[in-house]
């Protein structure tokens, strides 16, 4: 009589799982630090947004004409400005519209980009078309072009997300086009193409996932740009409505008291620098991860 044994194969990530993903977490800390560096200060931005109305904060609308342009003080720890209305919690409302506007024109503006992009680089009849588009888009300064749009349309949250994603997404449909060229040449598309596999699986399976780096990296930077671009917009009065606050609308307030009152202005231009800094450290450090090489040779 014959006993015949197997061995049950226990996967190593059911051993180790903890030790693993904290000696990963490690090693890519060690080695990515702006990264992780952009990554914390972003957190705490996200924390100050979703939290704002735990963290010590009155209505960002209330207004006060008695305890108007105080200086900051343990009642008001930012001040207050020309109608008594509470800079810090103004101010920590605002991350809320930069950070919401941020992300959406990056998600937006990535979408649209990614469809231009995939459209152009496989359908050669529609390169020229689409291409000349995005020529005559981009030869349009991304301020003037939002501008231009918000003029066309209300004050609102929405119109400025719409807006900024328009200006945006023109250069991301060209990078997304480069990569398609350069990902056609490649032997495994030619040896997909060979084989009948079909445009939409062949760009499903081996076009998109090979974009998501680079698009990634690039869905940084225009978020960091569509903060400064929104906060431009809402300073000279062509962004978000002034009852809802924001960064750009907290200076726009402030400007014409910079030399007495600075702080009005000083505080949301702090938030709004450290974020987009945030926001370009984790960029840079999501660059040097996914492309080893160009690291090594910057």
């Amino acid at each position: 009589m014959s006993t015949t044994f197997r061995s049950a194969a226990v996967p190593l990530a059911d051993v180790l799982p903890p030790v693993v993903r904290r000696g990963r977490v490690r090693t890519f800390l060690r080695r990515h630090p702006t990264a992780a560096l952009g990554g914390v200060l972003l957190a705490a931005m996200l924390f100050i947004a979703i939290f704002a109305p735990w963290l010590g904060t009155v209505d960002p609308t209330s207004i006060d004409p008695i305890h108007r342009l105080a200086d900051p003080s343990a009642r008001h720890w930012f001040g207050t400005d020309m109608l008594g209305r509470d800079v810090y919690s103004r101010t920590l409302y605002g991350a809320r519209i930069s950070l919401l506007v941020g992300f959406s024109v990056a998600f937006f503006a990535s979408v649209a980009g990614t469809l231009v992009g995939v459209t152009a680089g496989f359908v050669r009849f529609l390169d020229g078309i689409l291409m000349r588009i995005m020529d005559g888009l981009m030869s349009i300064p991304p301020i003037l072009l939002a501008i231009a749009l918000m003029a066309l349309t209300q004050a609102s949250v929405k119109n400025v997300i719409f807006a900024i994603s328009v200006s945006q997404f023109p250069a991301i449909s060209r990078l997304v086009r480069g990569i398609v060229l350069s990902l056609r040449e490649q032997p495994f598309v030619e040896a997909a193409i060979a084989a009948g596999t079909r445009t939409p699986q062949l760009v499903w399976r081996h076009i998109l996932p090979n974009t998501v780096a680079a698009l990634l990296v690039q869905a940084t930077f225009t978020c960091a740009s569509a903060m400064i671009t929104e906060a431009i917009l809402s300073f000279i009065g062509a962004g978000t409505p002034p009852i809802i606050p924001s960064w750009g609308n907290i200076m726009a307030e402030g400007r014409a008291l910079w030399e007495i009152k600075p702080y009005i202005v000083f505080f949301p231009a702090a938030f709004l620098s450290v974020t987009v800094l945030a926001v370009n450290l984790l960029g840079d450090g999501l660059r040097d991860a996914l492309d080893p090489r160009l690291a090594k040779r910057l």
